[in-house]
């Protein structure tokens, strides 16, 4: 049985979607960490040493240490913590809203995300030649595509409150408020989304969610 009260260290990279979810959860549970930087870009990324891929053999982020546990897998990790800490909980309380959160959660995590993240960007640039303008349009178009689902998932939808579901924050708003920033780095228009919008500026009134910021974190760019 996991205690409670072991050190939590998280291996994180500022602007990691992934990451950033882990932290927001983290956040709002008001649990102490630690944050590890893992560098993805400085000497052709730090996540491919070796000492790390004992940790994370993917050599992807985050990876939880949890005492010497160590957990992979943002979503994972996010629905560890919840079952670890369960207040405040991160997923509704009936199976019903459970798995329309956990949809939204996926929707976002396993359908946009993965199709934009950093190595598909640099397959696409060190393999097959892609320019800049070419591979920043296909990121645009698959947040564009997923977000018009999501909104609609959101917008139809009774359970929907102040948050993803209800008026408390929890596993679909960890994933969504990460999107809306990478949307946001590339300059995707978000006046088609109202709820999208309404949501994430609710989410980003509140602390757990503000501390989680990129530009917050220990391993970000100081501003020239």
């Amino acid at each position: 049985m996991a205690n409670q009260h072991e050190k939590l260290r998280l291996y994180s990279y500022w602007r990691s979607s992934a990451a950033y979810r882990v932290r927001i959860a983290l956040n709002l549970k008001g649990l102490p960490h630690e944050i590890v930087p893992v560098h993805l870009l400085d000497g052709g990324g730090q996540q491919h040493a070796l000492e790390y891929r004992a940790i994370q053999p993917q050599a992807l982020v985050p990876a939880l240490m949890h005492g010497h546990r160590i957990l992979r897998q943002s979503m994972a990790i996010i629905e560890y913590i919840d079952e670890t800490w369960p207040e405040p909980p991160l997923l509704p309380a009936t199976a019903r809203d459970r798995v329309r959160a956990r949809a939204l959660a996926q929707a976002i995590a396993c359908d946009i995300h993965p199709l934009n993240n950093l190595r598909v960007m640099k397959y696409f640039e060190n393999e097959w030649n892609v320019p800049p303008p070419e591979r920043e349009e296909w990121v645009r178009h698959w947040i564009r595509e997923g977000f018009h689902a999501v909104e609609n998932m959101l917008s139809e939808h009774l359970s929907t409150g102040t948050f993803c579901d209800g008026e408390l924050p929890g596993l679909a708003d960890c994933c969504l408020i990460p999107q809306v920033f990478n949307a946001r780095r590339f300059a995707v228009a978000l006046d088609a989304y109202p709820t999208i919008r309404r949501i994430h500026d609710s989410c980003m009134k509140l602390p757990a969610f503000d501390a989680a910021r990129p530009e917050r974190q220990p391993d970000a760019p100081t501003p020239a």
